[in-house]
C-alpha cells in the first residue's frame, strides 16, 4: 500500500518511513557511483573529474568529443564489432541449450535433477578466473588440434573460443529462467496436444515455447548482458583481434586513461536500462499468461 490505513499505531508508522529512508539509502547507494559517470562523459577536457565550468554549468565546460572519439577510432569500433559478434552467437547457444536442459530437468522421471541443475549452473557459483582458467587450457588444445591438424583458420577458431565460453557462462541464467516459467506451466496442455495426434516437435514450438517464451527471451537477455560485459574470459581466450568493448575499457584505465571510457560505459548503462523494461514487460506478459495480476 502506498498510504498508512487511518488505524496505524506510532510504531507502525516510525517503521513505514524508516523503512521507505533505508530503502532511499540503498538505492543511493547502488545507482549514485553510476549515475556520476554520466554528466562527467560530456567533460569538455580529458579529465575524470568535475570542472569548475561544468560545476558551474558553463557550456564551455561541456562536449560531446568523447563520444565522437568513441564513434570514429578505430580501436574503438573493432572492440564494438567484436561485442556484437560475440555477444549474440553466446546468446542463441546458451538460450538453444539453456531451454532444452530447462525442460528436461523438469521432468519428474530424470534421475538426479537437484545434482545435474547444481552442475549446470556451477559456473554462476566458481570464481569466474578459474572458469576462464579452465577455459583457456581445454579451448587452447581444442584449438591448437583445429588449427594445426585440420587447418581451421586462427582468426574463426579464437571468435570460436571466445563464443563458446561466453555461452558457457550465459546458459546457466537461461536454466534458471526457463526453470522459473516452467514451474507455473500446466502439462495438461501438452498432453492434450499428443491426444490430437501432435508430434513432440510441433508440441513444443505450438503448444510449450509460446508460455515459456517471455523466461526464455529474459534468459537471453540475461545471456546477452553476460557476454557484452565480461572481460575475464575474452582475455585469457582471445587475441588482440577479438578485443571486446570490456577489454578495450580495462585496456584504457591501464595503459591510457582515456575519458572516452565514460562515454562508453554511459552507452552501456543505457542499453542495460533499455534491457531491464525489456525484462519487466516480459515479466509483467508472463504474469497475465499464467492468469496472476502483475505486481
Amino acid at each position: 500500500m502506498s498510504a498508512l490505513p487511518p488505524y496505524s499505531t506510532k510504531l507502525q508508522i516510525a517503521w513505514f518511513y524508516t523503512f521507505r529512508f533505508i530503502c532511499g539509502l540503498i538505492f543511493f547507494f547502488l545507482i549514485f557511483p553510476i549515475l556520476v559517470i554520466v554528466p562527467l562523459s560530456f567533460n569538455s577536457q580529458d579529465f575524470f573529474t568535475f570542472t569548475p565550468e561544468m560545476l558551474a554549468f558553463d557550456p564551455a565546460g561541456f562536449s560531446l568529443k568523447h563520444y565522437e572519439n568513441f564513434f570514429t577510432n578505430s580501436d574503438w569500433q573493432l572492440a564494438l564489432r567484436n561485442s556484437f559478434i560475440i555477444a549474440p552467437f553466446a546468446t542463441i547457444i546458451a538460450v538453444s541449450l539453456g531451454t532444452l536442459a530447462a525442460i528436461g530437468l523438469s521432468q519428474s522421471h530424470v534421475p538426479f535433477r537437484s545434482v545435474i541443475m547444481a552442475i549446470l549452473i556451477s559456473p554462476m557459483i566458481v570464481p569466474l578466473i578459474i572458469s576462464a582458467t579452465g577455459m583457456f587450457f581445454f579451448y587452447s588444445s581444442v584449438g591448437n588440434f583445429l588449427i594445426n591438424d585440420v587447418g581451421v583458420n586462427q582468426t574463426f577458431v579464437n571468435y570460436v573460443k571466445v563464443i563458446l565460453g561466453h555461452a558457457a557462462l550465459g546458459t546457466p541464467f537461461v536454466i534458471i529462467t526457463v526453470t522459473a516459467t516452467l514451474v507455473g506451466f500446466d502439462r495438461s496442455l501438452t498432453r492434450a496436444a499428443a491426444s490430437m495426434g501432435s508430434d513432440p516437435t510441433r508440441t513444443f514450438f505450438k503448444v510449450q515455447m509460446p508460455l515459456i517464451l517471455p523466461g526464455v527471451i529474459s534468459g537471453g537477455l540475461f545471456a546477452f548482458i553476460t557476454s557484452f560485459d565480461e572481460v575475464v574470459v575474452v582475455l585469457f581466450l582471445a587475441s588482440a583481434q577479438q578485443k571486446t568493448l570490456p577489454w578495450q575499457m580495462f585496456t584504457g584505465l591501464r595503459e591510457q586513461i582515456s575519458p572516452t571510457i565514460l562515454a562508453v560505459a554511459t552507452l552501456m548503462v543505457a542499453i542495460s536500462i533499455v534491457l531491464l523494461a525489456t525484462l519487466e514487460i516480459l515479466r509483467r506478459r508472463s504474469e497475465r499468461l499464467r492468469g496472476m495480476t502483475p505486481g
